[in-house]
């Protein structure tokens, strides 16, 4: 095989290729903590001789989340039941009784001082792990909570347990904010569930607070709290510890990423699972089943070509995203037509020499010759890697030009603009470059320091992290055969290389 010609992976390798995938996906979402490694500062790497840079081994944000999958909310999985004995004893603390009661529903906690809201004899059992500063947690209790507590948890048929998993690394004031709680849940569960819902309702306000400690001391003083024994609790400090400890406990049980929810049936011991901030009939139809005695099956899976091919390399996460023009379902930026015989997915870094190259040099041409004319169909993802300081915040202001219509016309920009923005401070570049486009420059503004938009950069970057060892990286996908092209090629060469994937699906028809 020449230095060039793309490794080339049949259906049957999606099987091993997917298993490890599948165990990097980040969800578009779920928020994703990075991996410790992630803090540490990586020596220089060597540059691909195929025309890419070479990430370190510990390359930024590199997710350890075993469940989490990348689409337009993340797709779920189902899971076997284990035997009843195993992980639904460990997951089912007993609700303890009491007469407290938040919205006409019974609250309380479990003897293992977890609170709940629910009927205690509930047939289902619904663990949420969250975190109050993730936007995806927060959009799971405006949208999704509500209807789910009318139609289960207030007809006795789904208690439901929260655990703290405050991401500390994609939100600093999250673990605070948890600790308010426990601190107002020491005074009752109907205070718990009033603060708890205050917490969720106003992030924007102490999300990026320097000192958001007040911003919850008052919170838990509007809820009714006794603020002595707040303030006490709050100084004593051993709800940190608490908190930590539950942290720790979730991401033993393999849960870096929020929301998850882990559902039991009580009577005989099933656990099933949801990632992320899905949509209201993702819930029911798992709780129905459930309540049922039946398996669950989710539609993700029963969409699935293969098991285990990651969802944006199939034709149902291609499809586009009616709620997100130019957003395809597995929450990626598109372009060409959905028909098109060939998908391409470019794994690239804005801040990256040779990404620049083809972006500049080769990308027109494959534009003009096969995009615009209907043969293939152009999928973008990140890959910042954690030798270009500036890259993540780049493609954040990618993802908020694509808010405003303009994902395509800001990528160009950047490239042709590196050098100006590669600085300590990126940002007044990058609001420059937005009026260029005549984008709305205070709501850009906003939108980058929104940390959802990063976590759409580190979701690309979890996806590419078990296989793409450079940028940029082309992943070609025929039906359910993947190709990949590593590294920056001439225009004559990445043509030869899609027309001979043209010509073969030409003669398979």
């Amino acid at each position: 095989m020449t230095q060039n010609e793309p490794a080339r992976h049949p259906a049957r390798t999606w099987l091993w290729l997917a298993a490890a995938l599948v165990l990097a996906l980040a969800v578009a979402a779920a928020c994703i903590a990075p991996n410790s490694a992630s803090k540490d500062t990586p020596a220089q790497p060597p540059e691909d001789t195929s025309g890419g840079t070479v990430p370190a081994p510990t390359a930024a944000a590199e997710p350890t989340a075993a469940p989490e999958t990348a689409a337009a909310d993340t797709e779920t999985e189902a899971q076997e039941p284990p035997a009843p004995d195993s992980a639904a004893v460990e997951l089912l603390s007993p609700a303890l009784p009491g007469d407290e009661q938040y919205k006409g529903l019974p609250v309380g906690f479990t003897a293992d001082g977890f609170p709940y809201r629910g009927d205690p004899n509930a047939p289902i059992v619904m663990l949420e792990y969250s975190d109050y500063g993730c936007p995806f947690c927060n959009r799971y209790f405006v949208q999704t909570e509500p209807a789910l507590d009318e139609a289960y948890v207030r007809e006795g048929q789904v208690r439901v347990v929260f655990h703290d998993l405050p991401l500390v690394d994609l939100h600093p004031n999250a673990p605070a904010a948890h600790v308010a709680s426990l601190c107002v849940a020491d005074q009752g569960a109907e205070l718990y569930w009033n603060m708890h819902a205050e917490l969720f309702r106003s992030v924007e306000e102490w999300q990026a607070n320097p000192d958001p400690n007040a911003i919850f001391a008052r919170l838990a003083e509007e809820v009714g709290a006794d603020m002595d024994l707040y303030n006490a609790c709050i100084a004593e400090g051993s709800k940190t510890a608490i908190v930590e400890e539950r942290v720790a406990t979730a991401q033993g049980r393999g849960f870096n990423g929020t929301p998850t929810f882990q559902f039991v049936r009580v009577e005989d011991g099933g656990v099933f699972q949801l990632v992320g901030a899905q949509p209201y009939d993702q819930f029911s139809g798992l709780i129905d089943a459930l309540l049922a005695g039946e398996t669950p099956q989710t539609a993700q899976q029963a969409a699935q070509p293969e098991p285990g091919i990651p969802f944006w390399a199939t034709a149902e996460g291609w499809a586009p995203d009616p709620n997100r023009p130019g957003y395809n379902m597995a929450g990626d930026q598109y372009r060409g037509s959905l028909d098109a015989p060939l998908t391409v997915v470019e794994f690239s870094d804005f801040q990256c020499p040779f990404c620049k190259q083809h972006a500049e040099t080769t990308q027109p041409v494959l534009d003009e010759k096969y995009v615009d004319t209907g043969k293939v169909l152009w999928i973008f993802k990140h890959f910042p890697l954690n030798i270009h300081p500036q890259a993540p915040a780049a493609g954040v202001a990618a993802e908020c030009a694509a808010e405003q219509g303009q994902f395509w016309e800001m990528n160009d920009l950047l490239f042709a603009n590196v050098d100006a923005w590669s600085i300590n401070d990126p940002t007044p570049v990058f609001v420059d470059l937005a009026g260029q486009l005549g984008l709305d420059s205070a709501a850009f503004t906003a939108c980058l320091a929104e940390p959802a938009m990063a976590e759409r950069v580190n979701a690309d970057l979890a996806a590419g992290q078990p296989y793409v060892r450079g940028t940029p990286t082309f992943i070609i996908l025929k039906g359910e055969q993947g190709s990949i092209v590593p590294g920056a090629l001439p225009a004559d060469r990445f043509s030869a290389i899609l027309d001979e994937e043209l010509a073969g699906t030409e003669s398979a028809n």
